[in-house]
């Protein structure tokens, strides 16, 4: 089993302003580990998905309320957390009920409202979402065989 390199833990206010800090979070983070700039910007995609869904479904508009975000940074993948605790859902009953996607349908054919749980988990490797107390969203990118040097610190502690 692979050991945890690092984890990062972000908690920020449940607002739409803030969902762009997560992503550029997650950028810096993803670059450092090299992964490659489509790698990259799948996982922006599922986890402003997961992040937009906290702030826009788990608390009333008067209500207030925290999203945290987990990275937790590995030798092969990256694990991210997206935790609220406003009200949960059932997430495979909600799948159910907007029906499958496949390579086939049609924009039209695509379930209003739907589309973000689609979205990340044909984006990400793993998915996983546990409704205890509010909704945990459970993502894993593993790195492909592919390795970008996005950052010199990391490719000369590689070349020595």
């Amino acid at each position: 089993m692979n050991k945890v390199m690092d984890y990062i833990e972000m908690k920020i206010p449940a607002k739409p302003d803030y969902v762009g800090v997560i992503r550029l979070t997650l950028s810096g983070i993803a670059s450092r580990m090299g992964y490659t700039y489509e790698e990259i910007e799948d996982m922006k995609i599922a986890v402003s998905e997961a992040c937009t869904n906290a702030v826009q479904h788990a608390y009333h508009k008067d209500e207030g309320g925290e999203v945290i975000i987990g990275f937790g940074v590995y030798q092969d993948k990256l694990e991210i957390v997206v935790a609220d605790s406003g009200k949960s859902f059932n997430f495979y009953q909600t799948k159910e009920e907007l029906g499958p996607y496949t390579e086939t349908s049609t924009v039209e054919q695509l379930s209003e409202g739907g589309l973000g749980l689609y979205l990340i988990e044909t984006l990400m490797d793993e998915v996983r979402v546990l409704n205890h107390s509010g909704v945990t969203v459970f993502m894993v990118k593993n790195r492909s065989g592919e390795r970008e040097n996005h950052d010199t610190t990391i490719s000369n502690r590689e070349t020595n």
